[in-house]
């Protein structure tokens, strides 16, 4: 929801629309907080020397800046692009996105409580944000769990239609984990043996388990789950399945997480 009365903080990541290019700078409206107007000077678009400021920035380009001076009295907002890097451009707009989509499914839930959008946030929506972050995290959390607001003990007769909008519209949130893990198994019967000990896992795991061939004794074991802590139990449950089988057959097994 824009806040319309907020001014943002220092250091904030900001979705911003550009409405002018001037050879000093650009101005800009800040998407999140009511198109309240703010300013990026040319020193502040690029690092190095900027000689066509238009090969940086234009008019009705959406750019992301970070905040690095708010003067509330004068109403000025001061904004760098320079300082925001690709992969915080890209986080910021998916949330933006996110959000955006999360008003617009609010709206859906205010009218099927035959009550307006700004009531709906007022009543709960503010609430739903304290409670998982932010609002499209909510609608997520209810579409992976149906208990999510009951867990946070959040209760009132709008709760059905939110988890309702939100199974029709969000796809469930999830993560993914990996780590490799070594099968060794002697004799003539060794690939059998390491063979049984990989599909055991799998049939362990379920559907959220997949097993790619990295090269012999080597396999990545990849995990997907709804949260890291769930994901990285199913992950030490399947792994230890496996090596359990294959020191069962008169093998030897080792699992290393990738990244540790």
């Amino acid at each position: 929801m824009s806040r319309t009365s907020e001014f943002p903080e220092e250091g904030e990541l900001v979705v911003s629309t550009v409405q002018s290019v001037k050879s000093f700078g650009a101005f800009v409206t800040l998407d999140e907080y009511g198109n309240k107007e703010g300013f990026v000077h040319v020193r502040d678009v690029a690092t190095g020397w900027v000689k066509y400021i238009r090969d940086y920035i234009r008019e009705g380009q959406k750019v992301v800046c970070k905040v690095v001076g708010v003067d509330t009295s004068k109403g000025h907002i001061d904004l760098s692009l320079k300082s925001v890097n690709e992969h915080q451009r890209r986080e910021k707009i998916q949330q933006w996105k996110n959000e955006t989509k999360a008003d617009k499914l609010m709206e859906i839930v205010a009218e099927r409580l035959s009550i307006t959008a700004q009531e709906a946030h007022d009543r709960f929506g503010h609430l739903l944000v304290d409670t998982f972050g932010s609002l499209y995290a909510a609608f997520e959390q209810c579409t992976a769990n149906g208990e999510a607001l009951e867990e946070n003990e959040l209760q009132g007769d709008w709760t059905e239609a939110f988890i309702q909008v939100a199974r029709e519209n969000v796809a469930p949130p999830f993560v993914q984990i990996s780590g490799i893990i070594e099968l060794k198994c002697p004799g003539s019967e060794g690939v059998d043996c390491i063979k049984k000990a990989l599909i055991t896992g799998i049939e362990t795991g379920g559907d959220n388990v997949s097993v790619q061939y990295v090269g012999a004794p080597r396999y990545r074991v990849v995990v997907t789950a709804p949260d890291y802590k769930t994901a990285e139990e199913d992950l030490k449950t399947v792994t230890n399945e496996m090596i359990a089988t294959v020191m069962n057959l008169g093998g030897e097994g080792e699992f290393h997480r990738d990244g540790k």
